[in-house]
């Protein structure tokens, strides 16, 4: 929207307001309604919060959304060096080389957008690197918070968003950054207001799944999981917007995918177990053994 590329932080100041106001009803929704997890996580998950969305949404003004969304992909290394540093977790050679082959065909994907896009922008790639070290230490902090406490999904979404919105509230109000929002937003209410109230409607749904993902089974197969969500929001995007093409788009993709193959293989190791090279060449000396023994009986 002409004009509104300075507005990012209001425009996560209404996300989080939307998002508060979805995760209060829910929670009236269910019997249990106590708060479990203490107020001090609940502040730094809101600050990790704030600095994940705000600045990705900041992000928007100086990157197109398939670079951003690239850059987003890539948090597969930063959430597993969080889970070792912050969880103290251990993974196997096949969980490192998936997030490598993955972090590679997106960075491969996003020098491609780069030399055929014009809008690729210095500022943006540090804005959105710095929300994706917040977004890797906020997977685990939040798979740790859940677990420990056994927290419901609408409890984490409406304390951290609540609390985050009182953040960027006090931060635009100190900067005079809300008084601008607010008049240009008045004058285009549909284009703003109302975009914002849908994508933050779809939005609270993948949250409430995304969260469901992280207490179940962990924050790394959960970013794996929306990666691959991201893969179909680009493809989504370049239906909606006229960008050009390439075939580095198609090469990178591949090896995504098979980035995607390890990590699934990796959690399937005992069912989905490779044969070794040495087994298959035993294998294929016993079958000539058996087939000039035939010949000779």
């Amino acid at each position: 929207m002409e004009g509104f590329k300075s507005f990012g932080w209001y425009l996560t100041l209404v996300q989080f307001a939307f998002y508060s106001i979805f995760g209060l009803i829910e929670l009236q929704l269910i019997q249990d309604k106590r708060r479990r997890i203490p107020g001090k996580t609940y502040m730094i998950i809101a600050f990790l919060t704030v600095g994940t969305m705000g600045l990705s949404n900041t992000s928007l003004g100086y990157l197109n959304y398939p670079t951003q969304v690239i850059f987003k992909c890539c948090k597969l290394i930063p959430v597993m060096l969080g889970g070792v540093f912050i969880q103290g977790k251990r993974y196997n050679i096949a969980d490192v080389s998936a997030a490598i082959c993955m972090s590679l065909g997106l960075i491969w994907f996003t020098l491609a957008d780069s030399t055929v896009a014009p809008n690729f922008n210095l500022t943006g790639v540090i804005l959105i690197s710095l929300a994706l070290c917040a977004d890797a230490v906020i997977g685990n902090v939040q798979e740790k918070a859940m677990k420990l406490h056994n927290a419901s999904n609408s409890e984490m979404v409406l304390y951290s968003y609540s609390i985050g919105f009182v953040y960027i509230l006090l931060g635009l109000t100190c900067t005079s950054g809300l008084g601008p929002a607010v008049t240009f937003c008045s004058k285009n209410p549909i284009q703003t207001y109302g975009y914002a109230f849908l994508f933050s409607l779809t939005g609270y749904f993948g949250i409430s799944f995304v969260l469901a993902l992280i207490k179940i089974f962990g924050a790394l197969l959960a970013v794996t999981v929306t990666t691959g969500r991201k893969a179909m929001t680009i493809v989504l995007s370049f239906m909606f917007f006229s960008k050009p093409f390439t075939f580095q788009y198609v090469w990178s993709g591949l090896l995504v995918v098979l980035g995607i193959f390890l990590n699934v293989y990796s959690k399937n190791m005992d069912k989905l177990r490779l044969p070794a090279l040495y087994d298959l060449i035993n294998k294929i000396v016993e079958m000539r053994k058996s087939r000039t023994l035939a010949q000779t009986v």
